[in-house]
C-alpha cells in the first residue's frame, strides 16, 4: 500500500514522513468504521454521501510497515505529549501574556489539542526515518 512505498521511497532517497491521526497504537479487532453528520455519529448506511466516513489508523500496522520497508519508526505517540515535547505549552503561555483577551481561547485551544480526555491521547504521531536524518523532534529515545 501506500505506506509501504513512502518507506521504500524514504530508504531510497532518503527523507522524513510525519503521520498524525486520531487511531490506535495497539492492535484491535472489530471494525472502526464510523459515519459523522453534521458533528453527530450517524448510520454509515444512512444517506450515502452526506455523511463523513473514517475509519481510525492502525499505528501498529504503519510502524510494521516501516520495518518492512527497512526505515526508522519513531512513535506512535500521544499528540499531547509531542506537542508538550515540541514546546506547544510555552508557546500558548506566551501568546496568552501577549494577547490577554485571547488568553482563555487560547487555552481552550491548549486543552482540546494536548488533553488525553480531548484529542492528546485519542491523536497519534508516527515518523518514519530514512536514512541520514536525525532523530525527530517529540519521540523518546
Amino acid at each position: 500500500g501506500m505506506a509501504y512505498e513512502i518507506a521504500v521511497r524514504l530508504k531510497a532517497q532518503s527523507g522524513t514522513a510525519l503521520f498524525i491521526d486520531y487511531g490506535y497504537s495497539t492492535p484491535q479487532t472489530g471494525s472502526t468504521l464510523q459515519a459523522v453528520r453534521a458533528h453527530q455519529k450517524v448510520d454509515p448506511f444512512a444517506d450515502p454521501g452526506l455523511a463523513d466516513l473514517t475509519a481510525l489508523v492502525d499505528f501498529a500496522q504503519l510502524k510494521q510497515i516501516a520495518l518492512a520497508g527497512d526505515v526508522d519508526c519513531l512513535g506512535p505517540v500521544g499528540q499531547g505529549d509531542w506537542l508538550m515535547a515540541l514546546g506547544i505549552g510555552e508557546r500558548a503561555a506566551t501568546l496568552a501574556r501577549t494577547q490577554p483577551t485571547q488568553a482563555q481561547a487560547l487555552m481552550d485551544a491548549l486543552d482540546r489539542l494536548v488533553s488525553p480526555d480531548q484529542m492528546g491521547a485519542l491523536f497519534k504521531v508516527l515518523a518514519y526515518r530514512g536514512p541520514g536524518w536525525p532523530q525527530g523532534e517529540g519521540f523518546a529515545g
